[in-house]
């Protein structure tokens, strides 16, 4: 049984904080803002990019150390200051506050963990390994990339009004799944006669990873 239950989270406009100005609190903060949270970052020290990214205005930098009250009305909190006794406790803090904890690099100690995530427009494709492994969750990633190239996101796109129009013309629930089906076997036909899905090697198998 998986520890984890895969989910998405709409994370537009809620307060998510993040402990830590360094190189990990930074990759986790950018990520963040560009999901659309309010992100909050409290460190005495800031990377140059988390700086600059404050200066933008994509979130706020809180230039020292970690108090209680940082805690109020997040959604979720990373802790990723790097530093055993301070991230344990932050975390310990949320867990009693009941705001969903990530320690970076701990994954025993987090209520959820970021899985390693390939982005082509609106698709993501996560790849975990329940934190066994992120440098094995990082290579699968790769690997994908070759099967699903840049322009992956507008075929995306493209295929979500197609999709809409041709459930618009159908009459039942049934009608409209199976008119959305079509749509994307249609589609993915097209793309492969043109070239843009490379050939699946002889013998392989989809995997998912874990």
């Amino acid at each position: 049984m998986s520890r984890y239950f895969p989910a998405f989270l709409d994370l537009r406009g809620r307060r998510c904080l993040v402990v830590g100005g360094g190189e990990v609190g930074t990759h986790k903060a950018r990520a963040l803002a560009e999901c659309g949270a309010r992100v909050t970052v409290v460190s005495p020290t800031a990377t140059p990019a988390l700086a600059a990214l404050a200066e933008a205005g994509r979130l706020v930098h809180r230039a020292r150390a970690f108090v209680a009250r940082d805690l109020r009305g997040s959604t979720l909190v990373v802790a990723a200051t790097g530093l055993g006794a301070v991230d344990g406790a932050v975390a310990a803090l949320a867990r009693r506050r009941r705001v969903l904890v990530n320690v970076a690099d701990r994954p025993l100690e987090c209520d959820f963990i970021v899985p390693s995530v390939l982005r082509r427009g609106p698709l993501q494709i996560a790849v975990s390994t329940g934190g066994r492994s992120p440098a094995l969750a990082r290579e699968i990633r790769r690997e994908l990339e070759a099967l699903f190239p840049q322009d992956y996101g507008e075929f995306v796109e493209d295929l979500g009004e197609a999709r809409a129009r041709a459930r618009a013309g159908a009459a039942t629930a049934g009608g409209r799944a199976r008119a959305a089906e079509r749509v994307v076997r249609a589609a993915l036909s097209a793309r492969g006669a043109a070239g843009a899905l490379p050939p699946r090697r002889p013998g392989s198998v989809a995997r998912t990873p874990h």
